[in-house]
């Protein structure tokens, strides 16, 4: 129940478009594997979705940190936690 003090929100409900990145790993693994699911060509000798699957994995650990740091900056995090 939204309280009467915060203009009708609740108190966690602020606009967080940082978590926006969240959705990139969604997005690189699901949402495109129709259009990546091909075995040619090679990229540095690795098929195609072989490659493409490594690309998201990698880019899954910096979309959360992106999205982390962003809520820090806001004041919303625990540093060290």
């Amino acid at each position: 129940m939204p309280s009467p003090f915060s203009g009708g929100r609740s108190p966690g409900s602020r606009k967080r478009p940082a978590l926006l990145w969240l959705l990139l790993p969604y997005v690189l693994f699901l949402a495109v594997l129709p259009l990546v699911n091909r075995v040619t060509p090679t990229v540095l000798g690795l098929p195609f979705l072989f490659f493409w699957m490594l690309l998201a994995t990698l880019a899954t650990p910096v979309a959360v940190w992106l999205a982390r740091r962003a809520d820090l900056r806001r004041g919303l995090g625990k540093e060290g936690s």
